[in-house]
């Protein structure tokens, strides 16, 4: 790196240099369909694009990828999900238009990806305290934070911020708890006219799932995302499956749910089958921990406000490791999780911005935000 500047103006202006770098990659990066547990192809284009650059690579047991510079303990870890909630069925290919980029899984978590690259690589020769970049596995769906995890319990850092395509206006210090579980529950079938009368499994999941929902706690959000029963209109339903979610901030609020789903669970006339198929932990971070402090003021220098929020991202799984931790977002962008997903360009700098003024201040101990002038050439 040839130099350095300390206005955050400055900053914003170097990091626009490099937007139609992290554009192109972001580009390249989205035809490539990962879904939660398939996320090799990803992992693989990221293995060739960074051993063009600095830092060491290597992989680990959950497929995660590690980026790092300096030796442990780690000053910070990033953590970036490469995973999408889209399937390879689905069209991939990313459009530009009016000023957006379009495609599903552009700005969750595509754009991030990118941007942690690029910018990772514009301050490599001027970190000074150790950092490590992992690139995580099975964010998404029922993932289960299996990368996340994984690297919390395996890599010696002091603190953790994850990183996300959407959401620049604010900062997540509120990890959003989750319990997902699936209910099934088995009859015996038969006609639905000559056999009336016989338990209708699908009967009694409506009944199991209505009386949840009338008794869900104060401060749970729960979904009821997938039901699934019987085989013919004319048929009474021998088999019927939910997959439920509840949200929460907070663990207490989340065991309530927990208790209320296995006591519900084995009432009615045929019991069902409750099975945890995911558990994400919530935790919070104070505005006044020094990790949340760094970041705000970042965020003053360029005038992106200090509004917290919260979200359930990879930082949950630091934060229940006892890590510090937070998660930020890179663009703005609309209909995450649709495939309509699109990200404003114009906001693709000032997220590089950030994320330089945020890695400085943390690895290079500096009194401001220090972002590198020069780009590295691209090959």
């Amino acid at each position: 790196m040839s130099g350095a500047v300390s206005d955050p103006a400055s900053g914003l202006a170097s990091a626009q240099e490099t937007t139609g770098a992290i554009l192109a990659d972001t580009i390249a990066l989205a035809r490539i369909p990962a879904p939660a547990g398939q996320e090799h192809d990803r992992i693989a284009w990221l293995d060739r694009r960074l051993r063009r650059g600095p830092g060491d690579l290597h992989h680990d047991e959950a497929g995660n990828l590690h980026w790092t510079f300096g030796r442990p303990p780690f000053e910070l870890m990033l953590l970036v999900h490469v995973d999408t909630v889209f399937g390879a069925d689905l069209d991939h290919e990313p459009s530009l238009r009016d000023g957006w980029l379009h495609g599903p899984g552009t700005g969750d978590n595509t754009v991030a990806i990118t941007t942690a690259v690029h910018v990772t690589e514009r301050l490599a020769g001027a970190i000074a305290a150790p950092l490590a970049v992992v690139f995580t596995t099975g964010e998404e769906g029922l993932g289960g934070l299996r990368g996340a995890r994984h690297a919390c319990a395996t890599v010696d850092a002091r603190q953790v911020i994850a990183l996300e395509g959407h959401g620049l206006d604010a900062v997540f210090t509120e990890a959003i708890g989750c319990l997902r579980v699936e209910l099934t529950i088995a009859g015996p079938g038969g006609h639905s006219w000559w056999d009336r009368g016989r338990p209708s499994a699908a009967h009694e999941l409506v009944r199991l799932l209505g009386r949840l929902l009338d008794a869900v706690p104060a401060g749970v959000a729960v979904n009821v995302g997938i039901v699934q029963a019987g085989a013919a209109v004319n048929a009474i339903a021998g088999h019927a499956r939910a997959l439920v979610e509840g949200r929460a901030l907070d663990e207490q609020s989340l065991e309530q749910l927990f208790r209320l789903i296995f006591e519900l669970a084995g009432q009615g006339e045929r019991p069902a089958a409750a099975q945890v198929l995911d558990r994400r932990p919530a935790g919070r971070i104070g505005r006044e921990h020094p990790l949340t402090a760094a970041v705000l003021e970042v965020r003053r220098g360029l005038g992106l406000g200090e509004r917290l929020a919260d979200g359930s991202t990879d930082a949950n799984a630091a934060l229940a490791a006892g890590r510090p931790a937070l998660a930020l977002g890179c663009v703005r962008g609309a209909d995450m999780h649709s495939p309509a997903e699109r990200i404003q360009i114009a906001s693709i700098a000032l997220g590089a911005a950030q994320l330089e003024g945020v890695l400085a201040r943390l690895l290079a101990g500096q009194a401001e935000p220090m972002i590198a002038t020069t780009v590295r050439d691209q090959p």
